[in-house]
């Protein structure tokens, strides 16, 4: 069986990592989100944020990381794995910042197909910033317009999982993987 991937998505700070905890203390398989990696390994050579600095190079990074996760994910012995993030957030943080990329990066996205999109709503209540992520709440809405936008560019049709509880938002998952 291959599991089925299942993807978060939504701008920065907007509840993914929390909600994929949540996941993974309910027993379900959990891929974390790559990019603090790469972000915490250009830190620890000197660049304070890789993305702000050669966003070509740190986006090339992340996806080859997006692409092993994926692959990672259908090997796993489940009937669902939960992934923070996705291949097509590469491309729309790139087109956020209006930095071109090669096709490759689109032809991955085209390749490497999941089987549902959670979309996580923007909320000023629960928004934060830290040494990696640094976007203000007016940058995040920005983020989450383009996430969206490319996402349905590929075929996706985003469930947006409402603003309530941690709780209530794994039920509404779960729920609406059933039907």
């Amino acid at each position: 069986m291959t599991a089925k991937r299942i993807v978060l998505i939504g701008g920065p700070s907007t509840g993914k990592t929390t909600l994929l905890n949540a996941l993974k203390a309910e027993g379900f398989p959990c891929l974390e989100e790559v990019s603090r990696e790469v972000i915490k390994a250009a830190q620890q050579e000197g660049v304070e944020q890789l993305f702000l600095t050669e966003p070509l190079l740190f986006s090339d990074k992340l996806l080859e990381r997006r692409i092993q996760q994926y692959l990672d994910a259908g090997a796993l012995e489940a009937e669902h794995v939960f992934i923070d993030r996705g291949i097509p957030d590469v491309t729309a943080y790139m087109d956020f910042i209006g930095q071109q990329y090669p096709e490759r990066f689109s032809k991955a996205c085209e390749t490497y197909q999941y089987d549902c999109i959670f979309l996580l709503p923007l909320w000023k209540d629960i928004h934060t910033t830290d040494k990696e992520r640094y976007e203000s709440f007016e940058e995040a809405y920005q983020i989450q317009n383009e996430l969206i936008k490319t996402y349905e560019s590929y075929g996706y049709n985003p469930i947006e999982v409402p603003k309530t509880s941690v709780a209530g938002r794994v039920s509404f998952i779960l729920k609406n993987l059933k039907k």
